[in-house]
């Protein structure tokens, strides 16, 4: 994979069209094939990590990682470890997290509507 140097012109468009665009700026904080769905499965309630793998059962393991990960980093999901053996963490929705559940719900109801018109 090539590496993309810091100060291209690619970056500084992205950087700048994320700074100025809202839906860019929502895009890359749970852009993707996979936190749209962590983030809608959690919208239903804390899970722990192995109920989040067996409500999302094609993620692999380093994806959910992964992804998981990043919206900690950006504050939409809250880890919960608690300090006992074995460990119990769970996984939550932060309040601006939580205040994407209507944007989800929408996109949900968008997908099944479409869907039953192309049956």
């Amino acid at each position: 994979m090539t590496a993309i140097k810091e100060n291209s012109t690619r970056n500084f468009n992205k950087k700048n069209s994320a700074t100025f665009c809202p839906i860019t700026y929502v895009m890359n904080k749970i852009g993707g094939h996979w936190k749209p769905i962590i983030l809608y499965q959690l919208a239903i309630g804390p899970k722990r990590y192995s109920e989040l793998k067996r409500s999302i059962p094609n993620i692999t393991e380093k994806m959910l990682i992964q992804h998981l990960k990043q919206l900690q980093e950006d504050d939409l999901v809250l880890r919960t470890a608690e300090p006992v053996v074995p460990p119990f963490v769970t996984y939550s929705l932060t309040p601006a997290g939580a205040k994407l559940q209507p944007v989800l719900n929408a996109m949900a109801v968008w997908g099944l509507d479409d869907m039953e018109i192309r049956k």
